[in-house]
């Protein structure tokens, strides 16, 4: 019967899970999971170093900032959020906007070192960071969290594909040793120039560090040792030891085909010369940002970090909620709160923005974590490495970060994620790239806004209702002792979900009550309102009531995948009736197939009118009703065959009609 249950893996609760063996993150769980905790946490520490380090200097930022990011993510925010196996830190998602807003306020970051003009740009940027954090934990704590859903599906990926896309042109440059700053599409035209321009030491170090992070997933597959040790620290084994070998500690010059090439400690990773000097690098943010001429574009970024940051962190936690081995949920909202209290400490002592990451997230819960303890020690290790041995992390090249950059770049854009959407649906793979270009060519938010408003248009086209494009159409009726009927009208997509998902909750999980919904009467439901519906039947069956999703027989998908959008399969027709003597039965139901009808229906009656009726005083002669249904290419010769043929020499009557028909096979 068209059942969600069918379209979707409900595997992930044929388990029952004794409550009393669910670890929680409370006292007794730190004491009782601490081995796996702490293990976990260190190895994702190991994934973790490298990456805030890179991110940190791909936005702009000093790479300690990213170091500060995820110590204060994984200690503040283990205190606030519930979410047990989320690892909060910088992320690559946010790069585009963090570098956005340094380039917005007249900075370049690290290109060429840090000059005045790019602490003054980091500083500003900082101050953004408060305000967005501080409109994060309102968001949360209005409980507003569910707006995110807003935003469709293959444009939140489109997105993500493109930052993949905008991460791997920023960060070539760097490992080749070459300047290249500008626009995206700019830096694509620059790429050959790049190469010829490249430092060949510098170029080797970013290599091979490129070569091991594409080819070390490969090799962990010959033995499970090899699995504990993540790529990124294998960079830092080889690559270390690379830059010591060309003393970039020591400013030099070498000779190479006939060209002369500089080395230095600007390769390098510029971190504090001596044990706790990380204290240092503690910067407060300029709050004048607000005041002068850089008004507007730090509101335009205020909005760009807390829109953005809101959007992926949630997306993290709900992933890895549905990956929870013990089937936790994280309450949406207080994660939000944890995370804005988390980028507002950050904000204040000089660190990045933060969101809940799900590579190192997904780390975690392989690596045998047990509660949000193994964030917080992830955090710990982080702290001891950069309070104790910066001098070691001085020695990374920058060369090495830009290569794992470029990895995490691919794999945000990887080509599997365009075959993906493109299994959803074609429309699907449209919309995916027109945000992917939409943001190549002009800037995040308006390319999100083209990505949304392309499925707008989209949605138009399949005949969706204007009406219904922000607003859901329902009628609730109760069908049970404890079950309630909702049934949909013209539409269920995307851009009306959040008012339909409230419904939905508040008479299910809120009043403790089945809720069957039922799309029969909608024209389109859209892929994002399939895939929503799917983790909302899981919460149901988690409150111990149930959502069950019918209707959806009398649609047609778009495609075979299971969360394909899916049209009503109504097909525009012409029906043409024809009231004549029963002696023109036959006549005509053979004239309608040899014209292109596929069949009739014939219906033997009696009547009278016009002439007959003033003629005989009202008495009744038999006639018959033939009735065919036809496009509209066969009903104009049919329709012209009774106007020259017939209507000259018997009276009948003649009707045409435009209908929608569920399935043809039946005239």
């Amino acid at each position: 019967m068209g059942k969600i249950q069918s379209m979707s893996d409900t595997s992930v609760n044929s388990t029952t899970i004794d409550p009393a063996e669910i670890p929680r993150g409370n006292l007794a769980g730190f004491k009782k999971y601490f081995k796996y905790d702490i293990v976990s946490g260190f190895l994702v520490f190991l994934i973790a170093l490298p990456l805030c380090l890179g991110i940190a200097l791909a936005c702009g930022y000093p790479a300690i900032a990213g170091i500060f990011t995820a110590i204060v993510g994984a200690i503040l925010t283990t205190f606030i959020s519930n979410s047990e196996l989320t690892i909060k830190g910088p992320a690559a998602g946010l790069i585009v906007i963090a570098i956005g807003a340094i380039e917005a306020f007249g900075g370049d970051g690290a290109i060429g070192g840090f000059s005045a003009v790019d602490i003054a740009a980091y500083r500003m940027a900082l101050a953004v960071g408060v305000v967005a954090a501080i409109l994060q934990i309102l968001f949360g704590w209005l409980r507003a969290g569910v707006l995110s859903e807003f935003f469709p599906l293959s444009a939140v990926h489109g997105m993500l594909a493109a930052i993949g896309v905008i991460i791997m042109i920023k960060q070539l440059p760097v490992a080749l040793g070459v300047e290249g700053r500008g626009e995206p599409l700019e830096m694509v035209a620059e790429i050959p120039h790049y190469f010829s321009e490249m430092n060949p030491e510098i170029a080797l170090i970013g290599g091979v560090g490129i070569a091991i992070m594409f080819l070390w997933p490969l090799v962990q597959k010959l033995h499970r040792l090899l699995k504990v040790v993540p790529s990124a620290m294998v960079v830092l084994l080889v690559t270390v030891p690379m830059g010591m070998s060309f003393d970039l500690l020591h400013p030099h010059a070498y000779s190479f085909h006939g060209h002369t090439y500089e080395l230095g400690e600007s390769y390098l990773v510029n971190m504090p010369d001596r044990p706790f000097g990380m204290f240092d690098y503690i910067t407060t943010p300029d709050f004048s940002v607000f005041t002068g001429k850089y008004l507007l574009e730090a509101l335009k970024w205020v909005f760009m970090f807390f829109v953005i940051g809101n959007l992926e962190s949630l997306l993290s936690a709900k992933a890895i909620d549905i990956i929870d081995p013990w089937k936790r949920k994280t309450d949406m909202d207080r994660d939000i709160i944890a995370v804005g209290a988390g980028n507002l400490c950050a904000a204040f002592i000089g660190g990045l923005p933060m969101i809940s990451e799900i590579v190192r997230s997904k780390a975690n819960i392989d690596d045998g974590a047990r509660t949000r303890f193994a964030d917080l020690w992830h955090g710990v290790f982080l702290l001891l490495c950069v309070a104790l041995i910066p001098m070691v992390l001085h020695r990374i090249p920058l060369a090495a970060l830009a290569a794992m950059l470029i990895y995490t770049g691919f794999r945000l854009t990887h080509p599997k994620e365009f075959m993906h959407v493109y299994e959803i649906g074609r429309e699907q793979l449209v919309i995916f790239v027109a945000t992917l270009v939409g943001v190549l060519a002009t800037d995040l938010l308006i390319g999100i806004l083209i990505g949304i408003a392309t499925k707008l248009v989209i949605h138009l086209i399949n005949g969706v209702p204007v009406r219904s494009l922000f607003k859901p159409f329902l009628d609730v009726e109760i069908t049970g002792e404890n079950t309630v009927t909702v049934r949909a009208r013209y539409s269920a997509i995307f851009s009306n979900w959040i008012q339909l998902r409230r419904q939905l909750v508040q008479l299910g999980i809120l009043d403790r009550r089945n809720v069957i919904l039922d799309l029969s009467h909608t024209h389109l439901v859209d892929h994002s309102v399939l895939e929503k519906l799917r983790d909302l039947v899981r919460d149901f069956e988690d409150a111990g009531v149930r959502l069950e999703v019918q209707g959806l027989e009398g649609h047609k998908q778009l495609s075979k995948h299971a969360l394909a959008a899916r049209k009503r399969a109504l097909t525009r027709l012409r029906r043409v009736t024809v009231i004549a003597g029963e002696g023109l039965a036959r006549q005509l139901s053979s004239k309608f197939l040899e014209l292109g009808a596929s069949g009739f229906t014939v219906f033997p009656c009696s009547g009278t009118g016009g002439d007959t009726s003033a003629e005989g005083g009202g008495v009744q002669e038999p006639l018959v009703r033939l009735e065919t249904i036809v496009p509209n290419n066969v009903a104009e010769p049919i329709l012209d065959y009774l106007r020259v043929e017939i209507s000259p020499q018997q009276r009948m009557t003649v009707c045409l009609e435009t209908v929608e028909v569920l399935r043809q096979g039946y005239g």
